[in-house]
């Protein structure tokens, strides 16, 4: 009989039974940002696999379904899919392990040169494929995610804001990129050291928490990893690992690095929305311990020349010493 946690569904057994995995032991590991829960499956033998657990209505397995298989059959190191049954969100898969770069990191920071650059061949990889079957990043979805500021940071503010001009100045700053993302490549969209596996080799970098993947400009996932919310980069590493990428993919430099401010500042704002968000909506107030990260690192994408409309929005409208106190404190 297997061993089952209390909280998952009963016919689990079932499940594990049909993919091989009769007679194994399900251990919970700790969960996220989302509704979804992971499990590490083991057999006696000490073989083990993940569990994913994406009860609907709240969780779709689908999407990453559709983009493992699709990074699998493109050489990529996505888990291999071992069982799936999507209309009761359970997808045993396979396991990467413990070796997460941001852990080894914090126990090992002198090999943090080779892991990052480990980190941006894979997206040199990635993107010297065509694109995956997935939808656009539109102009629609840009907004639809900076728009997350608005809703959740200036709301939980208590700040009135002209929400037109947002509008009108993220238009202003992205509309010259959209060309330059198409025919596009495939973007992970939360490529960062807590969602990289670290897989024999140090430069071998196992994926993770790609469901939401669509098709965008290359800069996205680079900065995805080097803004990173959770983990401090030096901007020297950052600069190192943004001319790294521009020579391995040939990339014109001047263009890029506008781009790649332009993208930097539109995530970190979605991100301190979302972080909000986690804390209002979600009862997860520790996402608010990281915002101050955030804050900076879209401060100094402001600075950028290709930012202009944008950077005077913020001027504008979010008053100067709430942004000098760690981003924007907020009491609990």
């Amino acid at each position: 009989m297997t061993t089952i946690p209390s909280n998952l569904p009963a016919d689990l057994d079932a499940f594990l039974a049909h993919a091989g995995w009769e007679g194994a032991v399900v251990e919970a590991l700790p969960g996220d940002a989302s509704f979804r829960r992971y499990f590490r499956i083991r057999r006696p033998t000490g073989e083990t696999a993940m569990l994913m657990d994406a009860p609907p209505p709240n969780e779709d397995p689908g999407p990453f379904l559709r983009a493992a298989h699709w990074l699998d059959a493109n050489g990529m190191r996505a888990p291999r899919i071992f069982a799936e049954d999507a209309a009761r969100g359970l997808v045993l898969l396979e396991d990467f392990g413990t070796a997460r770069m941001r852990d080894y990191l914090d126990q090992w920071p002198d090999d943090e040169e080779v892991i990052y650059k480990g980190a941006v061949n894979a997206l040199v990889q990635l993107h010297d494929l065509p694109p995956g079957p997935f939808l656009d990043y539109s102009m629609s979805e840009y907004q639809r995610e900076a728009r997350l500021f608005i809703d959740w940071y200036c709301t939980a503010q208590n700040l009135y804001v002209d929400v037109n001009g947002f509008t009108a100045a993220w238009e202003a700053v992205l509309r010259d990129l959209l060309p330059r993302q198409r025919p596009g490549v495939t973007v992970l969209r939360d490529y960062h050291a807590e969602n990289i596996m670290l897989l024999g080799a140090l430069e071998t970098q196992g994926l993770l928490d790609f469901q939401d993947a669509l098709v965008g400009h290359p800069a996205y996932d680079l900065v995805s990893l080097l803004q990173d919310a959770r983990r401090d980069v030096s901007p020297e590493l950052e600069e190192r690992m943004i001319e790294h990428y521009v020579r391995a993919s040939l990339a014109e430099p001047e263009l890029f690095s506008a781009d790649y401010a332009r993208l930097g500042a539109q995530r970190n704002t979605k991100i301190i929305g979302i972080f909000v968000r986690l804390w209002r909506r979600d009862g997860k107030p520790r996402y608010l311990e990281l915002i101050p990260r955030v804050w900076a690192l879209l401060e100094r994408d402001l600075t950028h020349p290709a930012l202009a409309p944008v950077a005077a929005w913020f001027d504008a409208n979010i008053p100067a010493e709430l942004r000098a106190v760690n981003g924007g404190a907020f009491e609990q």
